[in-house]
């Protein structure tokens, strides 16, 4: 009986989903951001639909930091203050984690209860190592997401995946037939299933101990979000001998990593009988980095009640009233009156502009893009001023342009932090310019201001190296409040895009010759430019029943198909219960 789960219930989850930061909400700040909102919107999915799933991931008593942006433009780093106790329920259990440098840690472990629509409920474990008794530095482990260096990284994720199949062991949850890898962060509790499947068969083993590889292939399901050989997890042997302390040799990580580095991803799949990208795209860039893997791909959705605005959720009531039972219904979102759509957008507008009215007044009746993402120097959030005079163009002959700028930079992220810089010192010196010209970045960029975001402006716009974005789940909280996106072919968009319909594509799919990064950079930015020219601003301004008109198909066509509902359906048929 697993009281301590779930008071006087039987909690027999057949799903472990291992998330390094799983992002449920704002003042539960155990996420950095698209990674983790996904898992959070994957759990409530699961919740909604009766998966019988259990989430784990680690508690970050800094949680990832709070953003300041001083006055010259510069990104600050500060801890998050929170109290888990306001949010968490402290478990009484408590398990022995001696596989970092051998020593005994003890990891206790917060449980948050998500209910889904349907009133079933779902478990989300934090792991949490500051106990009495553990030392200073292993108290530590626990203190903010993706600080440290790749040695702190390592013991993160030694106690995320092997300290999480054992939290798992001591809730008695011992029916799991697919343990869910969300990355590569998670990628050592395979280590763990096979040294369980070992002990199953002897108490004893040397090095010519034949492990049962196959049984813990059976049991994994890998998922990949990473388009960049830099971003996947790679540790070196000689650090992996001195940390990770196991009976499972390290001859046999080298075997299964298949590098001079123990590769995180290349373990995951190899370990794995199922592994995704999370677009269609995005899975055949994953197959060409990983070519001797099959490599399918189920793309990434937003979970619809988390995400959807008041105002537009009281239309779908009226008007889709079976949108709450399978968001797929909004199908029939052209069928909401336009002047009732254009009503609704209006009061988001307003209620984005309330937030930053005693900084900067934007004015609602003017065409306002929205651009909020993690600082990421792929992102490329400063190409809209690529061409300053252009952009100032667009704005003096047309009544007016309006942006809204909002994103993080890592801590370590110089190139992100300078992306930053640059976006303000082009505000300062284009809004002495131009008048019909205003734009403000946001500080602190969290779910509750992507929220405010995504429901708020006009237009989304998204410009990544192509085909650097795995996925790209903001433009999806976009269109399900009626926002078009303006985005480069890339991620998600590439599915997404009907072109003047749900939206526009800056330049084509595919370019067919080799550019240098000007180049490249310089002809992206003239598409965007001439997208907003040519389609966007006239559109706006001249013929507001064809605006709506696209709204109105963004939601029909987008928004009943990009939501975690399908996704999770998807991978229950493609990999929960496949075999």
């Amino acid at each position: 009986m697993n009281s301590s789960i779930i008071e006087g219930d039987l909690y027999d989850p057949k799903i472990a989903y291992f998330s390094m930061e799983i992002g449920l909400e704002a003042r539960i700040p155990t996420y950095s951001g698209g990674l983790g909102i996904l898992a959070g919107d994957t759990l409530k999915s699961c919740a909604d639909l009766g998966l019988p799933t259990v989430g784990v991931t680690l508690l970050y008593r800094q949680g990832y930091f709070r953003q300041e942006i001083n006055s010259e433009g510069w990104q600050v780093e500060r801890p998050v203050q929170w109290d888990p106790s306001e949010k968490l329920t402290l478990l009484p259990e408590k398990i022995v984690l001696n596989e970092i440098e051998g020593r005994d840690i003890l990891v206790q472990a917060w449980v948050f209860m998500y209910r889904g629509i349907r009133g079933d409920r779902l478990p989300i474990l934090f792991l949490d190592t500051c106990v009495e008794g553990n030392s200073e530095d292993d108290k530590l482990l626990c203190s903010s997401l993706y600080s440290g260096d790749r040695e702190f990284r390592l013991k993160q994720e030694i106690l995320l995946g092997i300290g999480g199949v054992k939290f798992l062991r001591a809730l008695r949850f011992n029916n799991i037939h697919t343990f869910h890898m969300n990355e590569g962060h998670s990628s050592l509790l395979t280590v763990e299933l096979l040294r369980e499947n070992q002990r199953a068969l002897a108490e004893t083993w040397d090095e010519s101990t034949q492990w049962d590889l196959e049984s813990v292939q059976k049991n994994c399901v890998f998922t990949t979000h990473t388009p960049v050989a830099a971003g996947h997890d790679r540790f070196p042997f000689d650090m992996v001998e001195r940390v990770l302390n196991t009976e499972v040799p390290v001859s046999l990580l080298s075997q299964l990593s298949g590098e001079d580095q123990l590769n995180m991803t290349t373990l995951g799949l190899n370990l794995s009988r199922f592994a995704n990208g999370v677009a269609k795209r995005h899975g055949e860039v994953s197959n060409e980095m990983f070519p001797h893997h099959l490599i399918d791909f189920i793309t990434n959705g937003i979970h619809t009640y988390t995400w959807v605005h008041d105002q537009f959720a009281t239309l779908f009531d009226r008007y889709i009233p079976l949108w709450r039972e399978d968001p797929r219904y909004l199908r029939q979102a052209e069928i909401i009156p336009e002047d009732l759509v254009w009503t609704a957008h209006l009061e988001c507008k307003k209620e984005l502009f309330d937030q930053f009215a005693e900084t900067a007044e934007f004015d609602p009746n003017i065409l306002t893009l929205g651009f909020a993402r993690r600082a990421a120097a792929y992102k490329r959030a400063n190409l809209m001023f690529q061409d300053p005079d252009r952009l100032v163009k667009l704005a003096e002959d047309s009544p007016g342009l309006q942006i809204v700028f909002a994103g993080k930079a890592h801590p370590r992220d110089d190139a992100g932090k300078e992306i930053i810089h640059i976006i303000h010192e082009k505000i300062k010196l284009l809004q002495t310019r131009c008048k019909k010209l205003k734009i403000i970045y946001l500080p602190d960029y969290t779910m509750d201001l992507g929220f405010a975001i995504t429901g708020g402006v006009d237009v989304w716009v998204n410009n990544p190296i192509r085909p650097h974005e795995a996925s790209g789940t903001s433009g999806m909280k976009a269109v399900l409040n009626g926002i078009p996106n303006l985005s480069i072919l890339d991620g998600w968009w590439v599915e997404g895009c009907i072109e003047g319909v749900t939206g526009w594509a800056i330049g084509g799919l595919d370019p067919h010759v080799e550019l240098s990064d000007q180049e490249r950079d310089a002809g992206d930015a003239t598409a965007l430019y001439e997208k907003l020219e040519q389609e966007v601003i006239p559109i706006y301004y001249k013929d507001q029943s064809a605006w709506v008109a696209i709204m109105r198909h963004a939601i029909a066509l987008n928004a009943s198909q990009f939501h975690t509902q399908r996704q999770m359906e998807q991978y229950v048929t493609k990999a929960y219960f496949r075999r």
